[in-house]
């Protein structure tokens, strides 16, 4: 509802516009009608005009009232108090003062033919208040659509005022431009030719002018996006969520480097993974020019057991962009995180990093480079990371592994293998399904057909005793998983990729069998799925400190270039809030969707509680997530507890959006970086 109210506006604002500056020309020459008989006609169809200009300034207002009803005020506040207004006024300008006008001028020219035009009626004709408010509305909308793509939140007097002043001086402007021609229309003898040339020639001169203006404005913004040569990622405006402030600055008692695994011991598991440019054939025969670890991709699975000790052995083969391990949803300690530029220096060609922690959660996770990451996951440079149980299961499952990934020149795949994998599987057997969605900005939808399953876990975290589903699919954002089990019956079980027959995996007893239907399907909510029980925090504890992440878009630079950027808080990096923490805090944190498209905001070092969405609670098993997919006009509020100290990534994992600035940290107090981004520096996390 959210996105079809907001592109009404759009749609709206662009036609109040084009509308408004068409009927304010045409109000502007309605003196040079020549002839009464000519008035009377332009009079009627300039009334018509005010009509068109109502249409879509008052669908602007009303879809925006439309909001006031059902959503939170951060995703209206900034429209009524700057949007309407300057819908309104010019609006009621129109019909208030302008029609009466035309009305009158109609009537006194109605039924004469041929005659002059008088100079008194050509007055009438030329008066300001039948001109201004079409070209007041014009700018009005004008406005709107500058707040809509440059979005003022939060609402500050240098980002909300200034456009609203530069409106009132434009009609200002246009008023005395027009109460001039008016006084000199009073003047014995005074002709009026219409002179389009002149006109053209005076509206290109005011073109530049303002173009001049704007340039201007650009080049400060251009420059002011530049990101600094070098810059610590422990710097940085600090949001202490209604809490007590805490000490903090980038020369902190307890350095990120500190923050490791254990590093005696000998390793229960140790891996060793190389990053090398090659060109792989695919499971199905493609090509694909790829950056890999251990000349595969996806890289190798790594396997291990809950409270094993890991040791993990990154060599840089020839990735001259360099290369870290992030381990996706394994919440381990800090300096073992793999972010270059805030848990480590980026590992270079002919250099190598060792990774040691322990495997405290079990679950379906994934890893991948975070060093230039949006160019890193796209080529190849991520894996499959699964903790099983301590103890091993008394009976024996199917455990099948679902990572998807869009190549170049190959296309969609499941695993290395694109189209649809067949394998054999014996009827009564449990079999698990683990769901892995990797690519960039495509929220997959999966759906598996011919049997009842349940949804297991998500994110790594087991659910509560989850029901029975069918005919459901399942949607996974960038980065997000799902574990689906099911008993396999006597008969050919699909699981479709892209909801379609072209990928998948098909399940038989003999590995054949034809393809069954793909049944229309209702989406899976986790919010009311499965039973709820017992957590260390829930919607009623009494939190330590609460903060906002308000997500949106605008036209703006980042480092020079000029995009459609996605901002928290109005803000992109390094100006995002960074949420400053104290080991043992309780945190909630309101996540609000303002923008035209979804948002997986994966939290690194912790998982998210799901206490409501939209207002509504919670109210099946305890949903964790730590890349919980908000979609535009929606409201998540997360709950998690601050025990894992050090300097967390928390951004977006579209990381088309990362990489242009849709990044922020969770920072705990005391701790510092000895580790750099920026221009000069080797780092470069997104």
């Amino acid at each position: 509802m959210f996105s079809i109210v907001t592109g009404i506006i759009y749609a709206s604002v662009f036609f109040t516009i084009v509308l408004s500056w068409i009927a304010g020309s045409k109000a502007s020459r309605l003196l040079y009608g020549g002839s009464v008989e000519r008035l009377s006609r332009k009079t009627r169809k300039q009334m018509v005009w005010s009509a068109y200009v109502t249409l879509p300034a008052a669908t602007v207002i009303i879809a925006t009232l439309r909001m006031t009803a059902s959503m939170d005020p951060v995703f209206w506040e900034d429209r009524v108090l700057l949007h309407l207004p300057l819908a309104i006024v010019p609006l009621l300008g129109l019909w208030l003062l302008t029609m009466p006008r035309l009305w009158k001028l109609r009537k006194v020219t109605r039924g004469t033919t041929g005659a002059p035009l008088p100079a008194e009626i050509r007055r009438q004709a030329a008066h300001p208040l039948i001109i201004v408010p079409f070209q007041s509305s014009a700018l009005g909308a004008a406005t709107i659509l500058y707040y809509l793509l440059v979005t003022p939140v939060p609402l500050q007097a240098s980002n909300s005022i200034i456009p609203i002043l530069v409106w009132l001086a434009a009609s200002a402007a246009l008023w005395y431009a027009h109460e001039r021609r008016l006084r000199k229309i009073g003047l014995p003898d005074a002709v009026f030719p219409f002179n389009p040339r002149r006109r053209f020639l005076k509206g290109l001169g005011i073109f530049f002018v303002a173009a001049g203006i704007a340039s201007l404005a650009l080049m400060v913004e251009y420059h002011n996006s530049k990101l600094p040569g070098r810059l610590n990622m422990a710097e940085g405006p600090m949001d202490f969520g209604g809490g007590p402030e805490l000490r903090h600055d980038a020369q902190a008692d307890l350095s990120v480097a500190m923050l490791t695994g254990p590093r005696d011991g000998t390793p229960d598991r140790k891996f060793t993974l190389t990053a090398e440019k090659k060109t792989v054939t695919l499971g199905s025969g493609e090509k694909v020019d790829a950056w890999t670890f251990n000349e595969q991709i996806p890289g190798p699975e790594l396997r291990m057991r809950q409270g094993e000790l890991v040791e993990v052995t990154l060599i840089n083969g020839d990735i001259e962009e360099g290369v870290t391990i992030h381990w996706h949803g394994l919440d381990v300690p800090n300096a073992e995180d793999g972010v270059a530029g805030a848990t480590q220096d980026a590992i270079y060609p002919g250099e190598r990093h060792v990774y040691r922690f322990v495997a405290e959660q079990t679950g379906t996770f994934w890893y991948h480079s975070h060093q230039e990451s949006q160019e890193a996951v796209k080529r190849g440079l991520f894996g499959t990371l699964i903790v099983d149980p301590a103890t091993p299961a008394q009976s024996p499952e199917e455990d099948i592994t679902v990572i998807t990934h869009v190549w170049d020149g190959a296309g969609m795949s499941v695993g290395d293998h694109s189209g649809v994998q067949r394998k054999k599987v014996t009827p009564g057997t449990p079999v698990r399904l683990r769901l892995i969605n990797t690519q960039d900005w495509i929220r997959q939808k999966y759906v598996l057909v011919n049997t009842p399953f349940q949804v297991a876990a998500i994110d790594g975290t087991n659910l509560n005793e989850p029901e029975e589903l069918q005919d459901a699919h399942i949607t996974l954002t960038t980065g997000g998983r799902a574990d689906l089990t099911f008993l396999m019956p006597d008969r050919p079980v699909f699981l479709s990729v892209g909801g379609n027959k072209n990928h998948g995996i098909l399940l038989s007893r003999d590995g054949s069998g034809d393809i069954p239907d793909i049944p229309v399907t209702a989406p899976f909510d986790p919010l009311a799925y499965g039973t709820p029980t017992g957590t260390l925090i829930d919607a009623n504890s009494d939190f330590d400190r609460e903060f906002e992440l308000i997500l949106d878009n605008k036209l703006s630079f980042y480092n020079g270039q000029f995009s459609s950027l996605y901002t928290i808080n109005g803000e992109v990096f390094p100006n995002t809030p960074m949420f400053m923490v104290q080991e043992g805090d309780l945190v909630k944190t309101t996540i609000y969707n303002r923008g035209a498209v979804d948002h997986p905001m994966h939290l690194h070092g912790h998982h998210m509680l799901v206490l409501s969405r939209d207002g509504e609670p919670s109210t099946g098993s305890p949903w964790y997530s730590d890349t919980l997919d908000v979609q535009p006009g929606e409201t998540y509020e997360v709950a998690f507890i601050a025990d894992n100290p050090g300097l967390w990534m928390d951004h977006c994992h579209n990381l088309t959006h990362a990489a242009a600035g849709m990044s922020m940290h969770l920072m705990y107090e005391g701790i510092s970086t000895p580790y750099t981004v920026g221009s000069e520096s080797r780092n470069h996390p997104e």
